[in-house]
């Protein structure tokens, strides 16, 4: 199915009017000079950016420029900002591509810094990609959206947190005709939560968290977790950002909520971690099919029977319908690597939840408009 019209015209302008156009005015255009166009042309940042005009003291510096800037930052992969900064002074083209004519007007670290708490609070570029997708998507449907997890580290401490105080009960078996009451899970809570309830208990503090990879081994950060909805041909829909030590079961019922306000779609595709009755419960109740491996606990035989079907089924030359479409799921995973490594994923220098968020979704927001220009190259 095309593209949203609106997009294939504005890149055919791009194309043919602004390239064209920039290359007389500033020379020559670098690969990642156009890219960054691109990204500004398509995003438009500049309109969701808040204006104090009017206010008395001295005027703020345009923060336009720097929300440009920090796009900048992501898609030229750049680890510090004090990077952006002295490429941007001695770039002249890069330099007026963001909204400066000369390296004095290049604002300070101390500006910068303080422009990107303002985006931080006010989730700026969160706001850019929801809307930006909603638009793309107003008349679109999606085939699959693909979910999963990935491991942020950062240079921060992680905190301690104290465990939740329970009741106290007795050794043993209980006896006989006593009953033992259980604690809800969060997933149990989800069920009578309004949205920003759960996103509000979900933890975000830096933690330490424990991963096991395909083969089996453990890996061990510290920092947060990035949980990302994708659509076909590798478009990342939604995210959140959580506590490391959460499970990756815990923050999937708001994410696909999330989703479901800005897209259509009609399977859900999640790992193992993600095979609970509740997960499932929520995905049909969104009219969607729940396409989840099934995680060992819930097989008679565990992993060896899984792994013993399988084999029956190779031999006997047979694919599940189900199974054919959960190898779309790498769509996720080719998020998440061209994230981290093309759009500042690996190079997180902030600390806090919100500002840790707001440069991955600076990323995040780069990788969008990419990955949606290259589907009407």
């Amino acid at each position: 199915m095309p593209l949203h019209g609106t997009l294939s015209d504005s890149w055919q302008t791009i194309q043919d009017d602004l390239f064209p156009w920039l290359k007389e005015k500033l020379g020559p255009l670098s690969d990642k000079q156009m890219q960054l166009i691109t990204v500004i042309e398509v995003a438009r940042i500049e309109a969701f950016v808040r204006r104090w005009d009017g206010l008395r003291g001295r005027p703020l510096l345009s923060r336009a420029a720097l929300a440009r800037a920090f796009l900048a930052k992501a898609v030229l992969g750049l680890p510090t900002t004090a990077m952006l900064i002295e490429r941007v002074k001695v770039d002249k083209s890069l330099r007026r591509l963001i909204g400066w004519e000369r390296p004095g007007e290049v604002p300070s670290a101390t500006t910068f810094s303080r422009a990107f708490a303002e985006f931080a609070r006010s989730e700026l570029p969160a706001r850019v990609h929801a809307a930006l997708i909603k638009k793309t998507y107003a008349d679109r449907l999606v085939g699959h959206i693909s979910r999963d997890s990935t491991a942020i580290e950062v240079r921060e401490k992680p905190v301690k947190v104290a465990a939740p105080d329970k009741p106290k009960r007795k050794r043993g078996r209980p006896k006989k005709g006593e009953e033992v009451v259980k604690e809800p899970r969060r997933l149990e809570h989800q069920a009578n939560m309004t949205l920003a309830e759960m996103l509000a208990d979900l933890p975000k503090h830096c933690a330490v968290g424990v991963k096991r990879d395909a083969r089996g081994y453990k890996t061990t950060w510290i920092g947060y977790k990035l949980f990302i909805d994708a659509a076909d041909r590798n478009i990342p829909v939604s995210c959140l950002l959580t506590s490391a030590s959460l499970h990756d079961s815990q923050p999937a019922i708001p994410l696909a909520i999330i989703t479901a306000g800005r897209v259509t779609n009609f399977y859900d595709l999640m790992d193992t971690a993600f095979d609970v009755p509740e997960i499932k419960a929520k995905s049909r109740e969104l009219g969607h099919v729940p396409i989840i491996a099934c995680h060992p606990r819930r097989i008679p035989g565990g992993k060896e029977e899984l792994e013993a079907e399988a084999k029956r089924r190779r031999y006997a030359g047979y694919k599940l319908a189900e199974d054919v479409r959960y190898n779309e799921r790498s769509t996720v995973e080719r998020v998440n690597g061209r994230c981290k490594d093309e759009f500042g994923g690996r190079y997180v220098r902030v600390r806090g939840h919100a500002k840790v968020f707001c440069h991955l979704m600076f990323g995040i927001l780069a990788l969008t408009v990419d990955q949606l220009v290259r589907l009407v190259m």
